[in-house]
């Protein structure tokens, strides 16, 4: 089944407010209108983010979120605050959420029902750490992150999923596109159990891990990666273009 590339580049805790605007007016300027393309600024730039890339085809996302609708969580964004500021996709469950912040299977489950009760796009993130992998527990744990997700999220096109080995975010590693292939083609059929054939089918997965605009064809290029989570390199308009580009 053809599925429509999705590259969504996650800004993490980068750019101030000038140089957050200069990046979105340069990729909604080239961003082609074959691709999905998006871009996650932190929170203190979406409005200013959203307004650069306001009549572009580029969508607007979010790095996290807080699953309650309002009240007493001090520090925290909720789903209709995102949204009200144009927001279109929310990203769950990222390994810096998971490893880095702590955040357990049982708050990115949460946070991942909001995102999509909510009506945004989902993209829920999976991934082993490197003693994963080399315990031969990539499947286990990948399934297991997979079970976060509710059966009652039944739009396929409001479900992304984001593969990104630990090991290879941010290192300059990456996985072979073999490795990649391997594990996208297990999470669409552990999507077609969950689910169905024809769900798993429609369900985009992206490749989220060190991909680069020299590896970006060949990554996209396998039958079951439909796009990229992109870290570093989003934050150089041409990089991430060049990735954008590279896709199938």
């Amino acid at each position: 089944m053809a599925r429509t590339s999705f590259v969504a580049g996650n800004w993490k805790m980068n750019t101030n407010k000038a140089t957050a605007v200069e990046l979105a007016k340069a990729v909604a300027k080239g961003a082609p209108t074959r691709v999905d393309v998006g871009v996650a600024p932190p929170f203190v730039y979406l409005h200013a983010v959203g307004q650069a890339l306001a009549g572009s085809k580029v969508l607007l996302g979010a790095q996290d979120v807080y699953f309650e609708k309002n009240g007493a969580f001090t520090g925290e964004i909720s789903v209709e605050m995102l949204k009200d500021l144009g927001v279109r996709f929310c990203l769950t469950g990222h390994s810096e959420r998971r490893h880095v912040i702590g955040e357990s299977s049982a708050l990115v489950a949460r946070k991942a029902e909001a995102v999509y009760a909510g009506g945004l796009i989902l993209i829920h993130c999976v991934g082993e750490k490197l003693e994963q992998r080399d315990a031969n527990q990539t499947l286990q744990v990948v399934q297991a992150q997979l079970n976060e997700l509710s059966r009652k999220m039944d739009d396929p096109a409001r479900m992304v999923i984001a593969y990104e080995p630990v090991w290879a975010i941010g290192t300059g590693r990456n996985a072979t596109d073999q490795q990649a292939q391997e594990v996208h083609a297990f999470i669409r059929q552990t999507l077609g159990t969950m689910w169905n054939k024809d769900y798993a089918d429609r369900v985009r997965i992206q490749y989220g891990g060190s991909m680069k605009p020299e590896n970006a064809k060949s990554l996209t290029s396998q039958t079951d990666v439909d796009g990229g989570l992109i870290g570093g390199a989003a934050l150089k308009a041409d990089a991430f273009l060049a990735i954008v580009n590279a896709a199938k």
